[in-house]
């Protein structure tokens, strides 16, 4: 990983978790501590709406991490109720905090390459349906990352855990002064916790 990255994720993982968040985190360390115990692979599903932000962050952040913390079954993927695109100030938020990004394709619904190792392939990132034939279709952990689809989608065809994780959606900032701070501190929201649910494995 770059110095930039390094030093991203040495910041996030001294950010402070509120005990109602760890609550709300537990489960998810709880699914993956059993996972390890009968040496299963796992795979992990973040969920949102439109699959552009949260959910994007959420894969992006785990993937990173695992690889960071040596932990070699995790894979990562993102969803939608719905696909749109990858948002604009998710990119360039990524960009600033060390990720290699390459845009693969122009169009509507553009396919970007998030490199975080350059010796990893890196996360090929753009807007999907959940259960789209670039995910899994069994065995995973379904994490719920905003309210909508958490509550609009119930049950999650083929997770073996669903989980909800939700994040308040850094759009309400969009084309504001705002825009760029509450993209950041989200990312780095996402990023903390993901921290501390990987950080708390039984390896």
């Amino acid at each position: 990983m770059n110095t930039k990255l390094k030093e991203t994720i040495e910041s996030v993982a001294k950010l402070e978790i509120p005990e109602n968040r760890k609550e709300i985190l537990n489960p998810f360390i709880e699914y993956l501590n059993e996972k390890i115990s009968k040496n299963e692979k796992i795979a992990i599903n973040f969920i949102c709406t439109h699959n552009s932000r949260r959910s994007h962050l959420g894969q992006i952040w785990t993937q990173t991490l695992a690889k960071y913390l040596n932990l070699d079954t995790i894979t990562t993927y993102s969803g939608g109720t719905e696909n749109t695109a990858v948002a604009t100030p998710i990119i360039k938020t990524l960009s600033n905090q060390g990720f290699a990004i390459t845009k693969l394709s122009e169009n509507n619904n553009p396919i970007y390459a998030i490199s975080y190792d350059e010796n990893t392939h890196p996360i090929i990132g753009f807007s999907k349906k959940y259960h789209d034939e670039f995910n899994p279709t069994s065995n995973f952990a379904a994490i719920m990352t905003c309210s909508e689809a958490d509550g609009g989608c119930p049950f999650v065809a083929g997770s073996e855990k669903r989980i909800p994780i939700t994040y308040e959606d850094p759009k309400i900032a969009d084309n504001t002064d705002l825009e760029q701070q509450t993209y950041t501190e989200r990312s780095n929201q996402i990023a903390s916790e993901m921290y501390y649910v990987l950080s708390h494995l039984k390896q």
